[in-house]
């Protein structure tokens, strides 16, 4: 067995379809089969049951597969370990970072990690908090900068979760309304106000909604959509207020022409 067979047989039984393994493999379709069909051939075993256009792993691709992974791995840290020697890292960091991204250092951050070891490759996945700790209990991710609120259930401990950053929060509203001429508010004073704020899916809307529900009161949300800028251009449109993180408020959305 070739670690180049084993590596385009894990792609196939993660991708479930050959023409997206060559993809994700950068090399043509008809290579990826040709080596797989030596791979079962040494074997003596199918490794894939082909029905139609899907495909699925036979008992014995089900055995291969944490073995293939496994050697992938061990073959990789080996690499890794000899350009060690030589004081260069090699080997791939997949980030993940939530939408919108609050403070921008983290940026900062991983320019500096791969200006220090550019032989590393980086995968950045942006996505919402729940989607992120999935992918990194999944094993999709090696980090993931996420969002957490009073109303969020703590991170397991096997994840190592560190604060690197706290956030806190104002009121968007039109120049001319009512609200703006006040020089604070309280979350009580957005009782009767239209609301435009993130899907039920952001930690935004989840920690706002219990917020409100700690000042009694339930709001009256009248537009979502999980685009901060968004927001604030429906805000200048006076279709609501809007409660945003601070770095929301770094770069304000020019007013809009008056119709």
């Amino acid at each position: 067995m070739e670690l180049r067979q084993l590596g385009y047989f894990v792609a196939v039984a993660e991708e479930g379809h050959f023409t997206r393994a060559a993809e994700r493999a950068r090399v043509a379709q008809p290579a990826i089969s040709q080596q797989i069909r030596r791979l079962e051939s040494e074997l003596g075993e199918r490794l894939f049951r082909r029905e139609g256009r899907s495909i699925s792993l036979t008992a014995a691709g089900e055995t291969l597969l944490p073995h293939a992974r496994a050697m992938l791995n061990q073959a990789a840290d080996a690499k890794e370990s000899i350009a060690a020697l030589s004081g260069l890292l090699t080997g791939s960091l997949a980030i993940g970072l939530i939408q919108d991204l609050p403070d921008r250092r983290v940026l900062e951050l991983i320019g500096a990690f791969h200006r220090r070891h550019p032989r590393i490759r980086l995968t950045l996945l942006e996505e919402e908090t729940d989607a992120l700790l999935d992918a990194l209990a999944g094993g999709e991710l090696d980090v993931a900068v996420v969002g957490q609120g009073l109303a969020d259930a703590p991170l397991p401990d096997d994840m190592s979760p560190h604060v690197i950053a706290s956030e806190g929060v104002g009121v968007a509203v039109h120049p001319e309304h009512p609200l703006a001429a006040r020089r604070s508010l309280t979350l009580a004073s957005l009782r009767d106000q239209p609301i435009v704020t993130a899907p039920r899916t952001s930690k935004l809307r989840t920690n706002f909604e219990f917020a409100c529900q700690q000042a009694g009161f339930t709001p009256n949300v009248v537009a979502e959509t999980r685009d901060l800028s968004l927001i604030r251009q429906l805000v200048l449109q006076r279709i609501g207020v809007a409660v945003l993180p601070d770095s929301a408020f770094t770069k304000a959305p020019r007013s809009p022409a008056s119709a």
